[in-house]
């Protein structure tokens, strides 16, 4: 079984939404054979490249509220995050394109590392303020989960993975997906926002049965209630 989740690494409930999908794979008895493939999805793709913005401003004005109120909603978001065991410190994040980050996963995904890199990443973001951003910054996260630090830097410099991030993105807009985490297993079964860990383990149940339906053979000879009495 695949599960593909679609996410940003600057998406606070995409965080949410991996600890809440690991919780229901720990519940589910067939978890050894699912396959968890991160996508990519920026949240705003128009940002320039190689500028940063503190984000608390920006989100007050994009949504047509006070500073204080926006800082008030990212304090209920961050105690979400806890009861996910996060440490969020969003009143202090910066912003940016996350398009280079998205190519660094998939150059890590080329050596089997995509997961662990998905995970730094997200955590150096919103756990411990670290810019996600540029090349400088990025390069050592790469080499952090095993990755070579001159093949990181030429492949974010020559932007080897950019039409990789493309399709991605494109294959988000034909399935549908407005906005993210959204999980998507066997290209058949969806689940949009940072679902709870049961629903998303209903979804996974329902997606097996539906893949493996029980086999049922003839009757043989063999005992019924009221036979193979001595």
């Amino acid at each position: 079984m695949q599960v593909e989740v679609w996410s940003d690494v600057v998406c606070p409930w995409c965080y949410i939404g991996k600890r809440r999908l690991e919780a229901a794979l720990e519940k589910f008895p067939h978890r050894d054979q699912v396959e968890v493939v991160w996508r990519s999805f920026q949240l705003d793709p128009t940002a320039p490249e190689g500028e940063t913005h503190p984000t608390l401003p920006a989100l007050a004005r994009k949504y047509g509220t006070s500073v204080e109120q926006m800082r008030a909603n990212m304090a209920q978001v961050e105690q979400v995050a806890a009861g996910e065991g996060l440490e969020y410190h969003l009143t202090d994040a910066v912003s940016g394109n996350t398009l280079l980050a998205h190519e660094l996963l998939h150059l890590a995904a080329e050596h089997g590392k995509r997961n662990e890199l998905k995970e730094l990443l997200l955590h150096a973001y919103f756990e411990e303020g670290r810019s996600v951003f540029d090349v400088d910054s990025l390069v050592p996260l790469g080499v952090q989960v095993g990755l070579d630090e001159a093949e990181v830097r030429s492949a974010l410099t020559d932007r080897r993975y950019l039409a990789a991030v493309r399709q991605d993105s494109a294959t988000a807009q034909s399935l549908g997906a407005t906005g993210v985490p959204f999980f998507v297993i066997d290209r058949t079964y969806g689940a949009a926002g940072a679902q709870p860990a049961e629903l998303l383990l209903q979804v996974l149940e329902r997606a097996w049965a539906d893949a493996n339906p029980l086999v049922t053979v003839p009757p043989a000879d063999g005992c019924t209630d009221d036979s193979c009495s001595v």
